[in-house]
């Protein structure tokens, strides 16, 4: 008589069993091993690791050496005898009692609050126009911001120094042809205001491209549907504007006005290509005026003081303004 025998199934219970305790393959960290969850985490970190040795070495190094040169007297004749004469607190001490400092300070500080609020304005028209012109205008005007953004300081520096010419200069063959006849051979870099205004307004020009074109790309993020609910609420332009394009906007337009006060107040180039700081030193910026004695006159230790003074009055304006920024996003929340 034959006997069958049963096979049971093992179930999945089992084969789970038998699957968990399987060794890891060779050269393989198990699953949930610390090992493998330190990697991750400090993956960020190394392939940050790159980027920020490169940073310390281009702009910490400088940095670093331009101090060490504000605690020192140096000037032609340390330079010539390689001599190293330290001076203590020397250098900030004449620099924060002067008053052409403070003066210089305060100019920058009107300088660049004018400039800045000309660029935010423009340039969010400016960006305004783009989303509502047709697509071949849109074209054509953003193949122009894009030019004019892409020039070169000091080329748009030299055209803007030929626009505004004493005698062969077009803004004032323009302004004569008009009939103010007195403007025929205005001399614009005579005087401070008139230096100040062309200054002003190459640097507008320079800065609109980048704020209209991130603008019109913000604009396009903003749902369509919105505009029709306000459309059948009644609402007009301005309406649609304040509900509707600002408070998407705002985020933008607050990181935008931030970059272009670092932008602006650190302008160099501009300002002393067009007349050098001048007439008489009345249109130095506190970057040129570092320059100027630190250069010009040749008391590096002294411009090397003043370039430092000026990161930290940049640092307490961005500062300022970010306090005021996250006190509106705290109120609104």
């Amino acid at each position: 008589m034959a006997v069958t025998t049963e096979r049971k199934d093992p179930g999945p219970a089992a084969a789970g069993v038998r699957r968990s305790g399987a060794p890891p393959a060779p050269g393989r960290a198990a699953p949930g091993t610390p090992g493998r969850g330190r990697l991750t985490g400090a993956a960020p970190y190394l392939l940050l690791l790159p980027a920020l040795a490169v940073t310390a070495v281009l702009l910490g190094w400088p940095l670093v050496k331009n101090g060490m040169l504000s605690f020192q007297n140096l000037n032609m004749r340390q330079l010539i005898q390689h001599l190293t004469e330290w001076n203590g607190v020397d250098n900030y001490r004449e620099t924060l009692t002067s008053e052409d400092f403070w003066g210089v300070t305060l100019r920058s500080v009107i300088f660049t609050g004018v400039n800045v609020v000309l660029i935010m304005v423009l340039g969010t028209l400016v960006g305004l126009l783009l989303a509502r012109l047709g697509s071949k205008m849109r074209l054509l005007l953003s193949v122009g911001l894009v030019l004019a953004w892409a020039m070169p300081v000091i080329a748009a520096t030299t055209v803007f120094q030929w626009l505004f010419a004493t005698r062969y200069g077009v803004v004032n063959w323009v302004l004569d042809a008009l009939g103010w006849h007195s403007m025929a051979d205005y001399n614009w870099t005579g005087d401070q205001f008139s230096t100040f205004f062309v200054i002003t307004v190459l640097i507008v020009w320079q800065s609109i491209p980048f704020v209209a074109i991130n603008l019109y790309a913000a604009t396009t993020t903003i749902p369509g549907e919105l505009y029709e609910a306000a459309a059948l609420d009644g609402a007009g332009t301005w309406k649609s504007f304040t509900s509707v394009t600002f408070p998407f906007l705002k985020p933008f337009l607050l990181a935008t006005t931030f970059l272009e006060v670092i932008w602006v107040f650190k302008a160099f180039a501009q300002v002393f290509a067009i007349n050098e700081g001048g007439p008489e030193r009345l249109t130095e910026t506190l970057p040129v005026y570092a320059f100027i004695e630190g250069m010009g006159n040749q008391h590096y230790g002294m411009g090397a003081a003043i370039s430092l003074l000026t990161i930290v009055v940049l640092l307490a304006l961005t500062s300022y303004y970010l306090r005021i920024v996250l006190r509106q996003e705290e109120d609104e929340l």
